[in-house]
């Protein structure tokens, strides 16, 4: 099974690309908008699976970290370099979203899904940027 069918299996659909703009700098479209904050979104490239991420903040929010990362954000670097580096290089990221629309509870408390899958789904899916094997060359 590719990587799309596995995400589409759990809830996750494509909702835009990475890009280059006219100046240079990283740039992002998405086919999307929701005010939703809990959000689980993945970079694939190809059928290649290259980042699982997870945000309490809106997927616009989350991704301006991206475009300008700090000195300190070193999630944010590697994954601002590697993607402008295979996009200058012709290849298409693009973006896939779960949304936790908050319908899960237990004992009274709200369970943020996109949290409690998140490492699951790292350790089976096995994204190239995530976890300490991922280096920037």
């Amino acid at each position: 099974m590719n990587i799309r069918q596995k995400l589409i299996d759990v809830g996750f659909k494509n909702v835009g690309f990475w890009n280059i703009g006219s100046s240079k700098e990283l740039i992002y479209k998405l086919n999307y908008s929701s005010g939703v904050e809990n959000i689980l979104y993945a970079f694939i490239e190809n059928n290649e699976l290259l980042y699982i991420g997870k945000t309490t903040q809106n997927l616009d929010n989350r991704f301006k970290g991206y475009l300008k990362p700090g000195r300190t954000q070193t999630t944010n670097i590697r994954n601002n370099f590697e993607l402008t580096r295979l996009i200058s290089m012709g290849k298409v990221i693009e973006i896939w979203l779960f949304e936790d629309v908050g319908l899960m509870k237990y004992g009274g408390f709200k369970l943020n899904l996109a949290a409690g899958l998140e490492d699951s789904l790292i350790k089976e899916l096995k994204p190239k940027w995530n976890g300490n094997r991922f280096k920037i060359n």
